[in-house]
């Protein structure tokens, strides 16, 4: 698994528009946090008991082949990784991960978005 930056993640998107952009965060996170603009959504754990989604792999082998590059982005960086994992042991060849994922890590105050991520960098993004 490769990792990306976030804004070379929004580079290596345009330079490969075969890629799949795959949001692996809950779906509440998804629309009320919001998510990167052309994301598609594919929770690795998800509510209500906040248990890894079983078909997780299936569900990302029904939108895209293992041979197209997928990029996972979650809200920091490590579901994500652990997802990649997952499609790599499942024959995916070209998985990258988005480090600091969304919201970024957390600062001082226990805050997300004030020092890294991709709404941090004013990377393009929309809520639902």
């Amino acid at each position: 698994m490769k990792h990306l930056q976030p804004k070379e993640t929004l580079e290596f998107l345009r330079d490969h528009p075969d890629a799949v952009f795959v949001d692996v965060r809950s779906e509440w996170e998804y629309l009320f946090v919001g998510h990167p603009k052309g994301a598609l959504l594919v929770p690795w754990v998800d509510g209500p008991k906040w248990e890894r989604n079983p078909e997780f792999v299936d569900h990302v082998k029904r939108a895209t082949s293992v041979d197209r590059p997928i990029v996972l982005i979650c809200r920091s960086g490590n579901r994500s990784r652990d997802a990649g994992q997952a499609l790599e042991e499942a024959g995916f060849s070209q998985v990258y991960n988005v480090e600091h994922g969304f919201e970024g890590e957390l600062d001082e105050e226990h805050h997300r978005g004030t020092k890294t991520g991709w709404r941090f960098e004013g990377l393009p993004w929309e809520q639902c």
